[in-house]
């Protein structure tokens, strides 16, 4: 596996991909219809807008040995007063999960952030994605501030996680920050 920095010609396999992990991810957590109308077209524009923001965000993708993107995650600068960077997403297909690809794509993101003068950062979790929740906690995520978002006419709890210095995140002997 390696990982690497998303450019636009990879934007179509990361909305694949972020497509299918909402589908598996999201599903008990937001409506089944709002899942079902999920597109690969709509988000792949989503996903290329959010790579062409002015404020430089970046999205570093998991390839498999088949050259297959298996999961990605992306980062921003953020106004947030207490955090410099989002992580803002982080997905991984199913049969990825556990297997360190997340850790890996987040020290990525970290050592992104540090080269750009971000020392610290934040993400948003829907706080009944269990695994989610328990990842940020086992990779040190400090339970910060709450919100709630909306989905398909749903109302669901989110919590943030933040890191006071991304330096923690940085994978020991692979990516030294």
């Amino acid at each position: 596996m390696k990982i690497t920095k998303a450019s636009e010609e990879d934007i179509k396999e990361v909305a694949r991909v972020y497509v299918d992990c909402w589908k598996t991810t999201y599903e008990g957590l937001v409506p089944d219809d709002y899942l079902e109308r999920l597109s690969y077209e709509e988000a792949e524009h989503r996903w290329l807008n959010f790579l062409k923001d002015e404020n430089g965000p970046f999205i570093y993708m998991a390839i498999n040995h088949s050259g297959k993107i298996i999961g990605f995650a992306s980062g921003k600068s953020t106004e947030d007063e207490n955090f410099e960077g989002e992580l803002y997403s982080l997905y991984l297909l199913p049969e990825c999960r556990g297997s360190g690809v997340g850790r890996q794509l987040i020290s990525y993101v970290a050592k992104s952030f540090k080269e750009k003068g971000i020392h610290s950062m934040m993400v948003w979790v829907m706080k009944r994605n269990k695994s989610g929740v328990g990842f940020y906690e086992r990779m040190g995520g400090m339970e910060y501030i709450h919100r709630k978002s909306e989905f398909g006419g749903t109302a669901v709890d989110d919590v943030a996680y933040g890191w006071n210095d991304v330096s923690v995140l940085c994978m020991k002997n692979k990516f030294p920050c």
